[in-house]
């Protein structure tokens, strides 16, 4: 007789866990379960039959991969949380007791733990970590333009923490040129950089005061930003050493004080002499020596290693004098990269006091500018400076003007990145109506409302071209033209039986008497009829329309639903278009 197999032990039931098991599992709380799971990235998963998946249950519940749960009881993180719950009872009762000497010895003691490992284990591969950075970016960013507080789980070292790496990211995509896009929405301001090969967008918030909201849980955020800031002290790392520089850049606290922004952070390259007396010093960057199978530190290695770094230091010295006199570390400017030019390079632009400075030197220094602005502390050119070509403001009226340079609105910068050339000034003049700003990141499909705008711009390369064709080149190409339509004709009437062809030469006969007995000059007489291709098109749609239908009806249920839904949805957006275009239409004639 074969065995009898158990109920629910293979399957979907066997493959999938409800959240209570796995508690009662791992033997945690559902507040550190949440945690756990949100830094492992494990979420949950919709079955394809909940009833097999809840063991013949149809109670509504979360379901997670069984085989998560397992990796979860193995996870180092758990050891730590017990530590950390049994720390705040043994502080809570001496707190209880008064015994505030104990209390403050222990808060000196308090354990800590580290995510680094989770970084490394759920992107193995520096191209994951970058694929998934876009998160990580807009939520370092929201927290770094928040206010702090105990109800946003936020802390004054963290906000800061927050500021710096996202001003550390924002240098790196100044010294790469790797911006690509940028688009002013309601929500904020999202940007598009190409960091080796893989776009990364974000969004920052305006620099406004935050309003919090009250049905937000920040305990949940708080725990996704400790994730992600470690992950993007990692990223930050590995581009600042991949581009060969210091990292983190020095901070000037006066400056930051001051308002300086981005230029509060010195970016330096990395030098051979920095290197050593970090090691020196006993840094983080010091090479371990090779151990024996037993775990004893191998007695040669151990000395050539104590050795490694005088020898280095003596090449160093016997380098050229000029090597050996060069400053510790090199300041790496924007504008002095010509390898990679960008959109404003060799321009001088300067910020008025009311334009959003933080966002505009940002997209200003990506893209090759140099950039002075008004009213904080750190800006290389005052405005009366003469090297300043474009100055960006957003008053109507100006005190004082310069002759030798323009005077634009914010708008025309993020429109010249978006185009990746410079656009005229003369429609963002400052006083002038802006035309409208169009996202970037919109693709427009075939049968798409495209605005107006969106279409002069995809057609200004075309008209560029024909304003370089010499006058007999467009002859030629008008001549071209009218041969081909002529062609066009003659097969037309060629492709018409001879029954059309009588009829439409009588019914042109007959026009051309009345036009005759009416005094009409032949001038001014109505043109002949055009070949009948309009009825052999819609001969020829009908014909195709029937095809279609008759080939549709030969398709299984399914295909022709899924066939029938599709062409639902573009009757949907063909409906929407013509709203748009009435919406267009009516908002024109007002």
């Amino acid at each position: 007789m074969a065995k009898l197999k158990k109920k629910y032990t293979e399957g979907a039931s066997r493959m999938y866990t409800t959240r209570n098991r796995a508690l009662k599992k791992l033997q945690v709380s559902l507040q550190d379960f949440r945690r756990l799971c949100i830094l492992k990235g494990i979420y949950p998963v919709e079955p394809r039959s909940r009833k097999q998946a809840n063991r013949g249950s149809t109670k509504l519940t979360t379901f997670y991969y069984t085989r998560d749960i397992q990796l979860l009881l193995s996870e180092p993180l758990m050891q730590r949380f017990r530590e950390h719950k049994t720390f705040l009872r043994k502080l809570q009762h001496a707190l209880a007791k008064d015994d505030l000497t104990r209390a403050r010895a222990m808060d000196r003691q308090r354990p800590t733990y580290t995510l680094n490992h989770l970084v490394l284990e759920r992107y193995p591969q520096f191209g994951d970590a970058l694929a998934d950075l876009d998160d990580a970016l807009c939520m370092v960013f929201l927290f770094a333009t928040m206010p702090v507080g105990a109800e946003q789980q936020l802390s004054q070292d963290v906000a800061a923490e927050c500021r710096a790496l996202a001003a550390e990211f924002q240098h790196y995509v100044v010294h790469a040129r790797a911006l690509r896009k940028v688009f002013l929405s309601i929500k904020g301001i999202y940007y598009q950089a190409e960091i080796q090969g893989t776009p990364v967008t974000w969004i920052v918030p305006y620099q406004f005061s935050q309003r919090v909201p009250d049905d937000v849980d920040f305990k949940v955020m708080a725990t996704f930003l400790q994730f992600y800031r470690t992950l993007l002290r990692f990223v930050n790392f590995r581009l600042f050493t991949g581009a060969n520089l210091a990292y983190p850049p020095a901070l000037d606290a006066a400056m930051d004080d001051g308002g300086a922004g981005l230029g509060a952070f010195k970016v330096a390259a990395r030098r051979v002499e920095d290197l050593i007396a970090r090691n020196d010093a006993g840094g983080s960057e010091e090479l371990p020596a090779r151990s024996d199978a037993d775990g004893s530190e191998d007695p040669a290695v151990a000395q050539r290693m104590q050795t490694l770094g005088a020898k280095i230091q003596a090449l160093v010295a016997s380098a050229p004098a000029a090597a050996a006199e060069a400053p510790a570390y090199e300041p790496v400017e924007a504008g002095d990269d010509e390898s990679a030019p960008g959109v404003f390079s060799g321009h001088v632009v300067f910020l008025s006091r009311e334009v959003p400075r933080s966002s505009l030197e940002f997209v200003l220094r990506a893209s090759g500018a140099r950039v002075g602005w008004a009213g904080a502390a750190g800006s290389a050119y005052a405005e009366n400076d003469r090297l300043v070509t474009v100055q960006i403001s957003d008053r109507p009226q100006q005190g004082h003007r310069f002759l030798d340079r323009e005077y634009v609105q914010p708008q025309w910068v993020y429109d010249s990145v978006n185009a990746g050339r410079l656009l005229p000034t003369a429609a963002y003049l400052v006083g002038q109506p802006l035309p409208a700003h169009l996202s970037p990141f919109v693709e427009y499909a075939d049968g798409d409302y495209v605005p107006a705008e969106a279409a002069h711009a995809s057609a200004h390369g075309f008209e560029g071209e024909v304003a370089h064709l010499q006058p007999e080149d467009r002859d030629h190409a008008s001549d071209t033209e009218a041969e081909a339509e002529a062609v066009d004709g003659a097969s037309a009437d060629e492709s018409e039986s001879d029954d059309e062809v009588d009829a439409r030469v009588e019914k042109q006969y007959q026009a051309q008497l009345q036009a005759e007995r009416a005094g009409v000059p032949f001038s001014k007489a109505a043109p002949a009829p055009a070949p009948a291709k309009r009825a052999r098109k819609q001969r020829q749609e009908a014909e195709d329309q029937e095809r279609q239908q008759m080939a549709i009806s030969m398709l299984s249920v399914k295909k022709r639903r899924a066939v029938n839904r599709a062409g639902a949805e573009a009757a949907k957006r063909q409906k929407d278009i013509g709203k748009l275009k009435a919406r267009k239409a009516q908002l024109a004639k007002k």
